[in-house]
């Protein structure tokens, strides 16, 4: 359980997301009081974002920095440590020491940031530039800015996903593709690849600060067709037939949709804008780091890289989550869409679990 990063903390996420989003659920449809020094929609977006989202992305990069630095894992104590301090943060906000909270992202910076130093891994350094940036994000919601906060945060891990995405998802596809169905193989990183992936930090950005602004609605249109001609040349379709690497384009695409409708929503209207906000936060980070934490779960535990019938449940339920949330025009709806986003976690969970603690199956 304690001897690499995904381990506990990808579970942690998917627990936290089963549990998270129905409490939220029981307040929005029910009425239920949330004794959090939050108001309850601000915690409901926080939560996902800088609970579940990072620990997520935790999981991810304390299993990935070995493999770019050489470097032995965080392990043991230190990890145990770190994921305490994560589940203290969740605790404390249900109290007035809420504070206590930034423990966690601080005390990550400075492990990613000793980890990269030492290892000289200066490529991935944005890497910390992104957690730093989500540690501000998580000070303005406490300092009383919650929803710039929480948008700065959604913003950042979306970022993650285009920085990240853009790396895994055509080397994933160019080595399933040389093996399976030789031909063309995904373009590789060019100028047009990098100018695709600033018009995307930027349309993020304009989202993160400014999204009233008059600018917006057109970066952030930019951005989702900058995205999405980025999928375009990673040979996705080539991939249906193995769902463990298909799902990586799917989480790309929404990425690609919401920005283009959070942009195009900005112009027209015809929606509220919370509708299309989950295409990003629903659909592009629950299908990616949902995504990611199967294909990671499976890859470092010694088990085949292919999808069974329950990992394509799981992918089954978020997407079934995504379409019905952006659909939602009634509680009802949007229960629908909360209650199968988090049965998707709850599977994975159920699925995944004996093997992130080392049961052997």
């Amino acid at each position: 359980m304690w001897s690499a990063g995904f381990r506990p903390f990808f579970l942690l996420a998917a627990l936290w997301a089963a549990i998270a989003v129905p409490l939220w659920l029981a307040v929005y449809a029910h009425g239920y009081a949330l004794r959090t020094p939050l108001p309850a929609l601000f915690w409901h977006g926080h939560e996902m974002v800088f609970g579940y989202g990072l620990a997520a992305v935790a999981g991810f990069l304390l299993t990935a920095i070995p493999n770019w630095t050489g470097r032995l894992p965080v392990r043991g104590t230190p990890l145990f440590a770190l994921a305490a301090l994560w589940l203290a943060g969740r605790i404390a906000l249900f109290t007035p020491l809420a504070w206590i909270e930034l423990a966690f992202p601080a005390a990550l910076i400075l492990v990613v940031a000793r980890e990269l130093v030492a290892g000289r891994n200066w490529r991935n350094l944005p890497m910390l530039a992104a957690l730093t940036l989500i540690f501000i994000a998580d000070l303005l919601v406490h300092l009383q800015w919650p929803g710039l906060g929480n948008r700065l945060g959604l913003a950042m891990l979306l970022a993650l996903i285009a920085l990240v995405g853009g790396r895994i998802i055509p080397s994933f596809t160019r080595n399933w593709l040389a093996k399976n169905r030789p031909g063309r193989q995904p373009a590789p990183t060019d100028r047009l690849d990098v100018a695709c992936l600033a018009a995307i930090v930027a349309g993020l950005a304009a989202f993160a600060a400014a999204p009233d602004a008059a600018p917006a609605p057109f970066l952030e249109t930019l951005a989702g067709a900058a995205a999405a001609i980025r999928l375009s040349r990673w040979r996705g379709l080539a991939t249906v037939r193995e769902p463990l690497l298909f799902v990586l384009h799917a989480g790309y695409a929404w990425l690609a949709l919401g920005l283009l409708l959070v942009g195009l929503n900005g112009v027209f209207a015809w929606t509220a804008p919370s509708s299309v906000l989950h295409a990003l936060a629903v659909g592009a980070v629950g299908t990616m780091t949902l995504a990611v934490m199967t294909r990671a779960s499976l890859g470092h535990t010694g088990h085949a890289l292919t999808a069974g019938g329950g990992t394509v449940a799981i992918y089954a339920l978020v997407s079934l989550g995504a379409v019905l949330r952006v659909a939602a025009q009634t509680p009802a709806m949007t229960s629908l869409a909360g209650l199968a986003w988090a049965a998707a976690f709850a599977l994975f969970a159920l699925l995944y679990g004996p093997l992130l603690v080392g049961i052997k199956r």
